[in-house]
């Protein structure tokens, strides 16, 4: 452990012993068990108000791109470049995060990304906001996210410890899906009564309460979380692997390549992560969801809207069983990953509302059951040292793919129609998940 990371091992207002410490966790196998404990109910909370402001910006964001231009590649170009960051720093920001409190990095990316929202805010009251600008800010933010991303995926085992993760990291799932509940409706109201303008002032304003939180609390980090994934590690892992570990640990010189190399060299890791890129297609949401609305249904952007929505409200209980699951298995993420392949499909050639509007729900449902147990299992199967780098590697899969992906989809949308640009994301699942059948068996 750095010494930055000793510096957070002080108890918020908790004791060893005591119900609500995260080295004791419920014995119940429920999904709310990670709320129990004080610090974490806090953060769940103020991350629900932020998912949905950064959920409602988006919304704004994309639709007004789809105005200006009309293009779907205008569209997974605003999606690149907020996820290309990710895509090639996050390795390194995940080496980064290894050594750094992730306390005092989300307070520093919080921060700038309530000053970037200002800025964006700014631009569209003055009525200088143009696509290239748009672009700018995008791809800013997105640098910012990039360091962002694996902090919180590691921030969270600080705050519950390893006896809660299942849970917590599905309730996670369950803020980012209420988001796309809360978000879209309060962009639809927003985008109404305000303008887009509107809609970038609640999310900069939403990210005050999970500061207030970040500021207010120290984490309690597990003691014994290094001693019981080291063990898992000589139990689980090829000599191979642990001596890349060890090598990793010994030296911060070439410590991202050493992560990379130790993502790819565990199978079902990167089966994980090869499922986790094809779904930021499905996650994506200022893509194919407009795409589908205006293109193909003539839905208008309460349409646009009311699919989020309806994927979200889908996703929720998705999230919660997944969070009673306890540690999740390969052979579980590889059912759902072709579950939720096959219900992309189906969906991809709904022939009414109606029916997109149920298929979507499906989507929503099984997509976010599958992220949540492989998002678990990664953590899980990672050797300690190594957690920081390996959840990099997920952020540059998932949503760091998303320029490629995006840019592809985009470009079949363009060319062969949503529909088909929409059930080729379901296939790639499908695809991946029968090249991986003996990683993931």
């Amino acid at each position: 452990m750095s010494t930055t990371d000793s510096a957070t091992t002080a108890s918020i207002s908790t004791t060893e012993g005591r119900p609500d410490h995260p080295d004791h966790p419920p014995r119940a196998a429920s999904p709310f068990a990670a709320l129990t404990f004080r610090p974490f109910r806090w953060w769940f909370v103020t991350q629900i108000l932020s998912a949905s402001g950064g959920m409602t910006q988006a919304v704004a964001a994309s639709w007004l791109v789809l105005q200006m231009t009309g293009s779907a590649l205008a569209l997974a170009a605003l999606s690149g470049v907020t996820m290309l960051p990710s895509l090639l720093a996050g390795a390194w920001c995940g080496a980064l995060i290894d050594r750094l409190d992730r306390r005092r990095v989300l307070i520093a990316t919080q921060s700038t990304l309530t000053a970037l929202s200002l800025c964006f805010y700014a631009l569209i009251e003055t009525h200088n906001a143009a696509y290239w600008s748009i672009l700018a800010l995008s791809a800013t933010s997105g640098l910012v996210n990039a360091l962002d991303g694996p902090a919180r995926q590691v921030y969270v085992l600080d705050l519950v410890g390893r006896g809660r993760l299942a849970g917590a990291v599905s309730l996670y799932e369950v803020i980012l899906n209420t988001s796309r509940v809360l978000g879209p409706a309060l962009g639809g109201l927003m985008l109404t009564v305000g303008g887009p303008g509107a809609c970038v002032l609640v999310n900069a304003a939403s990210f005050l309460a999970p500061l207030a939180v970040l500021l207010a609390l120290r984490p309690h980090r597990q003691a014994d979380n290094d001693a019981e994934d080291a063990a898992d590690a000589a139990q689980h892992q090829s000599s191979r692997v642990a001596q890349a570990s060890t090598a990793a640990r010994t030296s911060r010189r070439g410590a991202t390549r050493a992560g990379l190399r130790y993502a790819w060299s565990v199978p079902a890791i990167r089966s994980c992560l090869l499922i986790a890129a094809a779904s930021g297609i499905l996650f994506n949401s200022g893509l194919m969801f407009p795409l589908l609305a205006d293109r193909v249904f003539h839905l208008g952007g309460g349409g646009y809207g009311a699919l989020l929505s309806v994927f979200g409200l889908g996703a929720l209980p998705g999230a919660l069983i997944a969070a009673r699951g306890g540690e999740p298995t390969s052979r579980q993420v590889a059912f759902l990953a072709a579950a939720t392949g096959v219900a992309t499909m189906a969906t991809a050639y709904a022939p009414d509302p109606v029916l997109l509007y149920l298929g979507m729900a499906l989507v929503g449902f099984c997509s976010i059951w599958m992220i949540a147990r492989a998002n678990t299992f990664v953590q899980l199967r990672a050797a300690s040292e190594m957690r920081g780098r390996v959840m990099g590697a997920w952020v540059m899969a998932l949503p760091g793919a998303s320029p490629i992906t995006g840019l592809a989809i985009g470009g079949l949308a363009d060319a062969a129609g949503a529909r088909i640009a929409f059930a080729v994301a379901g296939l790639a699942m499908l695809t991946i998940v029968a090249a991986s059948r003996r990683a993931l068996a």
